[in-house]
């Protein structure tokens, strides 16, 4: 069964890239969160490593023209039991590449790497959403809460990066599109991430994952029926609570006035809510109330008489 992460990475993968600009935006975000640069034989490149196989698939594609991207093979990955697919490209065209992708650049010193985001790499609005979503295919990762309704896991939208500049420039980016992001450190990595399934769910409308959105929907709704069912049940526990405590109270009232000067010495009117309390030691001061046929408010005011009364009578 596919993860939450996995249904939306194969959503974006399923639509194209709209031009240069774009596929280059996604494929440098995916280098920077799910690859790693290589030096090797004087020769710059970089490896992909996802676990998601329409992924791979889909870099592939985008990398096949004029460039050879080459299948390592698949390990096992212990601790999210999933296998990785490695790819590499390490070749003539790659170092030009890098620099296309504006991870690296030359100077008067050298090769030098590029910290953060490259505002020419996302000048428009379309390749701020590619980098976006080039972004999640690599390091990024959604959870919803279990359908339980005692579920400890709740609503999260991660992407690891691993420098700190490069996730403040992302929230940057973020912001583009009004989504609030926060950072967080995490070993040696930046993690942004979002906790609102509101922010959540605007994200997945700005990547055009929509059969991903329909299910947080349908999911937040049935969490919010299930929420409301539980608060209205512990609303119900804790009057029953109430009712419960007031009740012996009374009842000790009663029974401290009865032991000292009996019930007879009271008035008539305090003698009735004293003896009907004592015919049902469980009702509550409305069903009390219509039975005497008096209002609710008369029967707690006449019933705060008996509990002052047992008070000044000794009662502990």
């Amino acid at each position: 069964m596919k993860s939450f992460t996995e249904e939306i990475k194969n959503e974006i993968t399923s639509q194209p890239a709209e031009d240069k600009a774009c596929r280059y935006a996604m494929l440098s975000a995916f280098v920077r969160t799910g690859g790693s640069v290589l030096l090797r034989d004087k020769k710059i490149g970089f490896e992909l490593i996802t676990e998601n196989e329409e992924t791979a698939n889909y870099l592939s594609e985008m990398l096949e023209h004029g460039l050879s991207l080459s299948f390592k093979g698949v390990t096992f990955d212990y601790k999210s039991e999933k296998n990785k697919m490695t790819f590499e490209c390490l070749n003539e065209n790659s170092e030009s590449l890098l620099e296309d992708l504006k991870i690296i650049e030359k100077t008067s010193e050298g090769t030098e790497f590029i910290t953060g985001i490259d505002e020419g790499l996302v000048s428009s609005k379309k390749s701020k959403l590619s980098y976006l979503k080039g972004a999640f295919l690599g390091g990024g990762s959604c959870t919803l809460p279990e359908e339980e309704i005692y579920s400890r896991t709740g609503y999260h939208f991660e992407i690891i990066f691993a420098q700190k500049q490069l996730a403040d420039d992302f929230c940057e980016l973020l912001c583009e599109f009004e989504i609030l992001a926060k950072l967080v450190t995490r070993k040696e990595n930046t993690v942004v991430y979002v906790k609102s399934k509101e922010v959540i769910s605007d994200i997945l409308n700005v990547m055009g994952c929509g059969k991903s959105l329909e299910k947080l929907n349908r999911l937040a709704e049935y969490k919010d029926k299930q929420n409301n069912a539980n608060r209205v049940n512990n609303c119900s526990v804790s009057n029953i609570d109430k009712t419960v405590t007031a009740s012996v109270k009374q009842v000790r009232a009663i029974e401290t006035i009865a032991q000292t000067i009996g019930l007879k010495a009271l008035e008539k009117p305090l003698f009735d809510v004293a003896t009907c309390r004592l015919a049902d030691k469980n009702a509550s001061m409305q069903e009390l109330a219509a039975r005497l046929s008096i209002s609710k408010s008369c029967i707690n005011h006449r019933m705060r008489k008996i509990l002052e009364l047992a008070r000044a009578l000794g009662q502990e």
